[in-house]
């Protein structure tokens, strides 16, 4: 018999790696990935770190928190994205949590398929993981500024 995914969910088995230097930040993506079936979660402290990690594997995703004490998210992006085209590595999402709206510019800039603005909440953390897991993109729209005219 094979197992029904979770609603939502697609059929893989994530792998999943996490990069942020702060405690509170991994916690609230662990409790999010803890939700996805059968999910892998690889946590790495530097933005250094997440190149090593994804050539030594290829995950499903990479979430990156933009403001990483020694390699920002921007800069963490720049680098995958540049190792694909080189064709060292295969493609891979990846999901950057911003500090503010205006960040918005750099994650697009830097080729990111997904966003989040600060704070986290559950719900659109779970969105965007699940969006970016099925092979979409997630592009939170909080703090969006209204046009004017």
């Amino acid at each position: 018999m094979v197992p029904v995914p979770a609603a939502g969910y697609p059929r893989i088995v994530p792998d999943i790696v996490l990069a942020s230097d702060e405690e509170w930040v991994r916690d609230e993506i662990r409790s999010v990935v803890s939700s996805v079936p059968d999910a892998t979660l690889r946590e790495v402290t530097s933005g250094a770190a997440v190149l090593p990690s994804v050539a030594q594997a290829l995950p499903h995703l990479v979430v990156v928190d933009m403001q990483i004490g020694s390699m920002g998210g921007m800069a963490v992006c720049l680098d995958l994205r540049l190792e694909e085209s080189g064709g060292r590595i295969g493609h891979v999402p990846v999901l950057m949590l911003l500090d503010r709206r205006a960040d918005v510019f750099l994650a697009r800039r830097a080729g990111a398929e997904g966003w989040i603005v600060k704070p986290l909440d559950p719900i659109r953390l779970r969105k965007a993981v699940r969006a970016l897991l099925a092979g979409g993109t997630y592009h939170d729209e909080s703090y969006k500024p209204e046009p004017v005219g």
